[in-house]
């Protein structure tokens, strides 16, 4: 058996379960609501329904490891249209995957050389596929704190040089899971500028790039400021997205990497041997859905509307705020995270998730402690419910 899966943590959402199984059970009268996994519950488009349902035939063949060129091709468009940047290439610095999740983890594998020293930087709180690809890659996790006096960005001039000469990968996430935040042109140009200096890799995961609020004010993206700042070889880095959340077709398992072509490259030679191949099947309805817009406006419109009912009715018991991006809000809580999010659940039904189960101890501190992430992806009506009850279990717990 590989030794390095006995240093895999279990998942937020297994620890989730053992902490629930200790709570009172709700009252019978309510219905559970569970606001806890990022999991989009917005109505598949039709027209990715219709365009799989009309591509059957692609069961017959098996697909290629590098993706169905028309694939690519819209893939290439929607990036140049999205970041209004000159269109990659899509034979070279374009490779579709199936979704992000899976495509970051296999990265890893690609990019890193496994040693004593070797270290991969990750944002803390991060997304667990993170820590989980750097292990068993050979390396170890290095974590950055993200900060609430930097928009829960980071210090990246407390890394030392030594760290960042170890450091083989950087992963990112922009905009970040848990706290929407999004990573301005001048933290790209020092990260850039440190990638130049050491060598490493950054990997940016840009799945929640397509949800936000404002239609003249989009998130800016990794190979965007690569192209604005004269990096048109998007030297060392890749990024990561996924039509997932922009198109709520989480069950679809579809995505992209682009980038470097050299990195591009090496990581289509490991997939070649991975075996990951997005069916034809698949490949029509990503086309559909990355040559369509309309239902992508039409899926922040929901989610803002989502925010505008329930802010108000938290902004004054709950510590939390508009995001910069993404449909999670990262609330700070008047106690330990795990067992507000216990009380809470036995007393409301309402389940969110414990911000220390996204991050780990680094430097002292636990960053994710006494927050909870809330993910508003069930429908409006249940989301402004469960913002009542806890609202209503706030006041009760501060009148005791």
């Amino acid at each position: 058996m590989n030794p390095r899966l006995s240093a895999l943590q279990p998942y937020p959402f297994e620890k989730l379960r053992h902490l629930l199984a200790q709570a009172n059970t709700p009252p019978g009268h309510l219905n559970p609501i569970n606001l806890s996994i990022g999991e989009p519950k917005h109505a598949t488009p039709r027209l990715i329904v219709d365009a799989m349902q009309n591509a059957m035939e692609g069961l017959s063949v098996y697909p290629p490891t590098k993706g169905d060129p028309g694939l690519r091709g819209a893939i290439a468009d929607w990036i140049a249209r999205r970041y209004d940047m000159a269109r990659p290439d899509p034979e070279t610095q374009v490779l579709p995957a199936l979704g992000s999740r899976e495509a970051l983890f296999a990265f890893a594998q690609t990019v890193v050389d496994p040693n004593a020293d070797a270290l991969v930087i990750c944002p803390n709180p991060f997304y667990q596929i993170y820590e989980g690809a750097a292990l068993l890659a050979g390396a170890q996790p290095y974590f950055i704190n993200a900060e609430a006096g930097l928009n829960f960005g980071y210090d990246w001039d407390a890394v030392s040089a030594d760290v960042w000469r170890k450091t083989q990968l950087l992963f990112v996430c922009s905009p970040g899971n848990p706290a929407g935040n999004v990573m301005s042109m001048d933290t790209w140009k020092k990260l850039f500028s440190l990638s130049d200096e050491y060598g490493f890799v950054i990997a940016s995961d840009e799945c929640y790039s397509e949800i936000y609020f404002d239609e003249m004010n989009k998130p800016l993206g990794g190979m965007q400021a690569a192209s604005q700042l004269g990096r048109n070889d998007f030297r060392n880095l890749v990024c990561f997205s996924s039509l997932s959340k922009r198109s709520n077709v989480p069950g679809l398992r579809s995505g992209f990497v682009a980038g470097d072509a050299r990195l591009i490259s090496q990581f289509l030679l490991y997939r070649t041997y991975h075996g990951s191949a997005i069916s034809p099947v698949v490949s029509r309805a990503s086309v559909a859905a990355w040559n369509d817009e309309s239902h992508v406006v039409e899926n922040r419109r929901l989610y803002r509307e989502k925010f505008e009912a329930v802010l108000p009715i938290l902004g004054t018991h709950l510590q939390t705020g508009w995001p910069d991006a993404s449909f999670y809000l990262w609330a700070q809580t008047p106690y330990a995270d795990t067992d507000f999010v216990r009380d809470l659940y036995g007393a409301t039904g309402v389940t969110t998730l414990p911000g220390s189960y996204l991050a780990r101890e680094a430097r002292g501190i636990n960053p994710g402690a006494e927050r909870i992430r809330i993910a508003l992806v069930a429908p409006k009506e249940q989301c402004v419910e469960a913002a009542k009850r806890i609202a209503d279990f706030l006041i009760h717990e501060a009148a005791l």
